[in-house]
This record gives C-alpha cells, structure tokens and sequence, in this order.
C-alpha cells in the first residue's frame, strides 16, 4: 500500500502490515541491514524503542539510510521524548501509556501517535484528546482477547493495536478481532538474531508476519 510517509495517520502506520515490529537496539551499526531484512520481507513500519542510549541514532539512520521504511519512535514518555524522536526523523511514535502532555506535543509537532492504554478510562481520556488508534498495552497481562472483545460494545469507534505477550503463536488470534488493526510484537526481530547479525533469519520472520490474515 502506497503512504505518503509526510502524511502519515496512526491508521496508516497500523495498517501498512498485521505486525509492527518492537525493536530494541544496542548498536547502531545494526539499525540499517535490520530496517533493510525487515522492509526486504514486507514489514515498513518500525517501532524502534528509546529503551538504549542508542535508539535516537539509531532512528535518524534508518530515516536517512532506508528510505523505504518508516522510522518510528517506540517507549515515547515525554513531551521531551517526542521532540528528540521527530528531531531524529521519526515519523510516528508509540507510547506505553498516555498523557495529555504527550498527546499534546505529538500533536503539535504533526507525530502520529499509538498511545498505550490499558483501562476504559484510558480509553477515554485519549479519546477526548482526538486519538482513536490506540495501543492496547500490556495486552496479555492487561486482559488479551477478553478485554478486547469486551471493549467491541462500548469502544466501537476506537481501533487496537495489542502489544505485550504477542508472538507468532497467538497474533492471528488477535488479528481476527473487528476493533484490532495490527499487533506489535518483539518475535519477529529477536535479540540473538540481531547480535549475531543474522539479517536472513529476520526478513523470513517479517515475510511470515506480513503474511498473517486480518
């Protein structure tokens, strides 16, 4: 699907794929052949999280080296978080819960964001504050299919990403869901992997996750 990458809605970046990948890297020699496996098996849009002193560089290389992937910014806490991560080129960003301070400068700065909730007035307060795509995070541990299915009544108008506990075993379980859009998940882009520089065993990781049906 063709995405104007300056343009950019939340709803693009959820569905561009079924699986957004959650990537934490340590080294940013690793941040382009690993944005090129994961775009070489069809999954664009990366979540790379600011959990290493090394995520901003590592979000400005992809943005500036691979062109063909979307450089998002994962773990975004602050107003401060969100400035740094659209300095270094990311062009959206994922928080693991919400506030408005962060809903508010994602907003100014034209950042589309997937914040996390977890609870309905989570949900709400969002809500009230223009965001309908949302991450629904922790998911497994904050109620998984149940919650999601029990939040089809009251939050008909509101689309999930369910992020935490995903992997390939239970994603199309979720997917499968009418309010849920994508899911986010680490499996596809493995610690060992990426330490070992084994870029052929991530790009069959995302060609499988692409492939999964919504």
């Amino acid at each position: 699907m063709a995405v104007d990458n300056n343009k950019l809605t939340a709803l693009d970046v959820m569905r561009d794929a079924p699986v957004i990948p959650v990537i934490v890297l340590n080294d940013v020699k690793d941040a382009i052949p690993l944005a090129r496996a994961l775009v070489a098996g069809g999954i664009r849009m990366l979540e790379v999280t600011l959990r290493t002193p090394q995520a901003l560089q590592c979000i400005e290389a992809i943005a500036k080296e691979v062109p063909e992937a979307v450089a998002g910014a994962g773990t975004i806490r602050s107003a401060a978080d969100a400035q740094a991560s659209a300095l270094a080129g990311a062009k959206f960003g994922v928080s693991p819960g919400y506030t408005r301070a962060v809903g508010k400068a994602c907003h100014d700065l034209g950042l589309p964001l997937l914040p996390g909730v977890a609870t309905g007035s989570e949900i709400m307060t969002a809500q009230e504050d223009g965001y309908t795509q949302l991450k629904f995070f922790p998911a497994l541990q904050a109620g998984g299919l149940p919650m999601l299915k029990a939040w089809q009544g009251p939050f008909g108008d509101v689309t999930f990403c369910p992020t935490g506990g995903i992997h390939a075993g239970n994603a199309a379980e979720f997917l499968a869901l009418s309010n849920v859009a994508c899911v986010g998940g680490s499996w596809i882009v493995p610690t060992d992997a990426i330490r070992d520089g084994d870029w052929a065993r991530i790009e069959q990781l995302a060609r499988a996750a692409s492939q999964l049906s919504r």
